[in-house]
């Protein structure tokens, strides 16, 4: 099956891959996301983003190792190293919670704003569906072969929020990932239902790009000094080049200007 999801995945941008988490995982992820956003209250998300209709929370290694299993997912590391390379490392671990009333969409963007180079592809995504994605509640509208076109949503279209003719609706169940090119044009639409919808976001780039959030300042001192084997690279915490590459990156999101 896996080979299956990494021939869509060239040939389409993006594959949805069932049940990968199970039940009593997700409902830990879930439980420890509610805590966080209680306790961070408005500063929720602030060490990389926050957004209009929706709740965000950013630098989730720091907050628990339940979070350090999602970015060495076997699957999805995997794939992203069939897109990337081998040397890949995580860009950033944060979660979004679309919230009711429809002013949670987002326009078509490519992560980052970034394009493939003459090295091919520098970014992928994956969305952790800890909340069924239906049609009403804001799932992800997409637009299957983008990722092969060298464009930007924002340089090709005239309206990135509009609907688009050959774009797609991704639905999934709780428990679902939904992993894609992180150039494929994509969005969160509107959440039109009367309940939050969860998701975490696990980004991961070649070690050449900039992270979205610089994991080494934000990760605690005494937690950096814990951490090992597959997770320490991931992280790039003694990647001196990353540092360079990430203290500073022009552009940490696809559709929102930098706040920090």
């Amino acid at each position: 099956m896996l080979e299956e999801a990494k021939k869509q995945l060239d040939e389409q941008g993006y594959v949805l891959l069932p049940g990968v988490i199970t039940d009593t995982r997700r409902e830990a992820l879930a439980s420890r996301l509610g805590e966080l956003y209680a306790a961070e209250g408005p500063e929720a998300g602030s060490e990389f983003r926050t957004e209009a209709g929706a709740n965000r929370l950013a630098n989730l290694v720091n907050k628990g190792a339940i979070f350090s299993d999602v970015v060495v997912e076997p699957e999805v590391v995997e794939l992203a190293r069939h897109v990337l390379g081998q040397d890949v490392k995580l860009s950033s671990l944060n979660a979004r919670s679309a919230l009711p009333g429809g002013e949670s969409a987002q326009p078509l963007h490519v992560d980052m704003g970034l394009l493939p180079d003459e090295k091919g592809p520098s970014g992928l995504n994956s969305i952790w569906m800890l909340d069924e994605f239906r049609l009403d509640n804001g799932n992800v509208r997409l637009v299957p072969g983008s990722h092969t076109l060298g464009l930007r949503p924002q340089d090709a279209l005239a309206d990135p929020s509009a609907p688009h003719p050959e774009e797609l609706r991704v639905t999934g169940n709780a428990g679902d990932v939904l992993v894609f090119n992180a150039h494929l044009w994509h969005a969160g639409t509107a959440n039109e239902s009367d309940t939050p919808r969860l998701a975490l976001n696990c980004f991961y780039c070649r070690r050449d790009q900039p992270q979205q959030v610089w994991q080494k300042r934000w990760l605690d001192e005494a937690l950096q000094s814990q951490i090992d084997g597959e997770l320490r690279s991931l992280l790039a915490l003694d990647d001196l080049e990353n540092d360079r590459l990430s203290e500073n990156p022009a552009e940490r999101s696809g559709f929102m200007k930098a706040t920090r």
